[in-house]
């Protein structure tokens, strides 16, 4: 039990406390102005068409921030992460300051699916690359339609409440898996000029609706974001484009419409692209559902668990809670509409299997193996 504090104790302790809110303010104060010359550099750059992230900037500043912190008596990843979080927010205010400039070339873009998770996203994202958005969505239908206004977003309740989609240079389609194909059919059968553009998880339940498609002479594209629309704007942003046609032809199509300064783009073959799916989605998802149905079973409460967790459990279990608080019919579907799931859960199956009989036989080198070959497969070089 700690002793009580002294009134001479407490006296000192509220002096340090507010000695602490004084240099915060301080720190407030210098990172107001390292932002307002990030808005600087960000114009500058914006004005001349050159690129808000380099690399190389960014590691200089890291490398002088670790050189500081036995200074500061913390730990140099400490105050790494430190200075990673206000490189973000300096991205973000420079990103911000092209959004004018970006305006002047962007174009006017159609949601499909505005209101839901995903299309709120892409319509933030697409926003701060200067394009006009309008959303359409079945939930707009019961309120009054809004007067035309070119200068304002449109909001419509379906397809046949817009003319002309000739408007638009492109047309995104963000609506629930099971919706998606009907959804092209509906739009290909206008025969609109622009680029239609679909994000679905799983593409092989697409296929035949996007040939079609392509046949009546519709420039589509399949897209992928891979994340959720709670995912930050200024994150590292992976897409994947699952090619139909060329792979570089259809990059250079889709790449000005991703223009950010954390877009990662990786392009496949669209047959391929399930296959992938299968086990970054597939397995990885699986995986965290299985840990929480098997806890389940094992009879020993949250409470306990977590007041004895060890690190493992705790990064395990924050994964799996993330999946589980999905939505069950997106990750229900991503699961049964995988043409590939059947060798993924054999897979699965196969690798408990034998780790199974590693143990009970106290295989060793065998379980050395297996570890070491797991291993393998999860290790890149960045």
């Amino acid at each position: 039990m700690s002793a009580p504090e002294s009134p001479s104790d407490s006296t000192d302790l509220s002096t340090l406390r507010d000695t602490i809110a004084r240099v915060d303010r301080g720190i407030l104060e210098l990172l107001r102005r390292r932002m307002a010359i990030a808005a600087e550099i960000g114009r500058i750059k914006a004005g001349d068409g050159l690129p808000v992230t380099v690399k190389n900037v960014e590691e200089r500043v890291l490398a002088r921030a670790r050189q500081h912190a036995e200074a500061c008596g913390i730990s140099e990843k400490v105050m790494e992460e430190i200075f990673r979080d206000i490189l973000r927010a300096s991205v973000e205010r420079q990103h911000r300051e092209g959004i004018a400039l970006r305006e002047l070339a962007g174009e006017r873009i159609l949601l499909v699916g505005g209101a839901g998770g995903m299309g709120t996203w892409l319509a933030g994202f697409l926003a701060l690359g200067g394009h006009a958005i309008d959303l359409l969505d079945p939930s707009f239908a019961p309120l009054p339609p809004l007067p035309p206004n070119p200068q304002a977003p449109g909001r419509f309740g379906g397809l046949d409440e817009i003319p002309d989609l000739d408007v638009y240079a492109a047309i995104f389609v963000a609506v629930p898996l099971g919706t998606t194909a009907a959804v092209i059919q509906e739009i290909a059968a206008r025969r609109p000029r622009g680029l239609m553009i679909e994000i679905a998880s799983i593409k092989d339940p697409l296929q035949e609706p996007l040939d079609d498609a392509r046949a009546a002479g519709v420039r589509t594209l399949s897209l992928h974001p891979m994340f959720g629309p709670s995912k930050s704007l200024y994150e590292p942003l992976t897409f994947v484009l699952a090619a139909l046609g060329d792979l570089e032809e259809e990059r250079a199509l889709i790449q000005p419409l991703l223009n950010h300064p954390y877009t990662k783009l990786v392009v496949v073959p669209f047959l391929h692209h399930d296959r992938l799916m299968g086990w970054l989605l597939g397995l990885a998802h699986l995986s965290n559902l299985a840990f929480g149905a098997a806890l389940t079973r094992s009879g020993i409460t949250p409470r306990e668990l977590y007041d004895c967790a060890s690190t493992t459990f705790s990064r395990q279990a924050a994964t799996a809670l993330s999946v589980l608080s999905e939505d069950p019919d997106l990750y229900l579907d991503i699961q049964r509409l995988n043409p590939h799931r059947t060798a993924v859960y054999a897979a699965a199956r196969d690798a408990i299997d034998e780790l199974e009989h590693l143990v009970e036989v106290r295989d060793r080198e065998g379980f050395r193996a297996t570890l070491e070959a797991a291993r393998a497969a999860l290790e890149h070089d960045g």
